[in-house]
């Protein structure tokens, strides 16, 4: 079984072995580098001419993205840490975004924006940030979070080759090391259809759920031991839908599972504040309305520190989402 770092690159050389329309722009991506997280490793010697490293401007990688795009490329910029995605807020906000609409739809912008986000791993308040919820919504944009449920491979593939509108594409950097479509025997996992699908899980053998809980990235892989444990050790039974795309919204695989359970539970690394969770819940409530009882769970308020136990006191951990579960299901 390989990682989801190993099935990120294999995508990517798939991606530049199918169409030459196809170029890798980033930060030291060439070998022997190969990208601060080693997904481009390799790439650079076999497509020398299309896999080409770039000067340390964000705003110009992307805007560089955006004019390849707009000429018939198919380029994917890799932003080293995705915290330095607002350095290009410019580029994706008000060009890429926005450049099909203002032309009439006489244009597209096939870029891929691969952002690596998340902390956990001591980096500190500018290198640990879960930013991504300050894309969300943006008319234009699609914004993607890998999961290790599926394929990376097919993914980045998706997006790379078949989307002809702008993606951001989130990795979690805890994601590479973890095994791709991994078989988790302990629970049952059904993927929902569409290119960038929603995965629903739930202990294999339980009662019926009485929780939902909604998360993605490396969040869901949180959540998932959050429902093993409050199924083993408190005879809660819930499951979990794995959010892929995260705008344009789609909710059908939650809604479906929320109208049985009764209860929703969101779970996100960026802070609560105005974040993923709240719309989501929000979408739901106008649905379900006031007989659904909902909680949500995120960072805290603060720069996330360097220093590990404070890193962890920040951010959500399994023992934190097992007591909102449990609270939110005595509501």
């Amino acid at each position: 079984m390989t990682t989801v770092l190993e099935r990120l690159n294999t995508g990517l050389a798939a991606c530049l072995e199918t169409s030459e329309s196809v170029i890798l722009l980033g930060e030291d991506v060439i070998d022997p580098y190969g990208g601060a997280f080693k997904v481009t490793r390799g790439l650079s010697s076999q497509f020398p001419e299309r896999v080409l490293t770039t000067p340390v401007s964000e705003a110009g990688i992307v805007g560089l993205g955006v004019g390849m795009a707009l000429r018939g490329l198919r380029p994917v910029v890799e932003i080293m840490f995705g915290d330095f995605l607002m350095l290009a807020g410019d580029q994706l906000l008000n060009h890429a975004a926005k450049l099909r609409w203002m032309s009439n739809d006489q244009v597209r912008v096939p870029l891929v924006i691969r952002a690596p986000m998340g902390g956990r791993r001591g980096y500190g308040p500018t290198h640990s940030q879960s930013l991504e919820k300050h894309f969300l919504g943006v008319p234009g944009l699609r914004t993607v979070a890998l999961t290790a449920l599926g394929d990376p491979a097919e993914l980045i593939k998706r997006a790379v080759l078949h989307d002809d509108d702008p993606v951001l594409f989130v990795e979690h950097k805890l994601l590479y090391a973890a095994r791709a479509q991994e078989a988790l025997t302990d629970f049952e996992v059904v993927a929902a259809a569409g290119p960038y699908p929603a995965y629903r899980l739930r202990v294999r053998g339980a009662p019926a759920a009485v929780l939902t809980f909604a998360a993605y990235g490396y969040t869901a892989e949180l959540a998932r031991q959050a429902v093993t444990k409050l199924a083993y050790e408190h005879e809660l039974f819930a499951e979990l839908i794995v959010f892929t795309q995260l705008s344009p919204y789609m909710d059908d695989a939650l809604l479906e599972s929320v109208s049985r359970t009764g209860h929703l539970l969101t779970v996100e690394e960026g802070s609560r504040q105005l974040g993923w969770g709240a719309e989501v819940v929000a979408r739901m409530a106008e649905v379900m309305g006031p007989s659904l009882r909902i909680a949500r769970l995120g960072a805290a308020e603060t720069p996330i520190p360097a220093a590990g136990t404070l890193e962890s006191a920040t951010l959500p951990q399994v023992d934190d989402m097992v007591q909102a579960a449990r609270d939110v299901c005595r509501q």
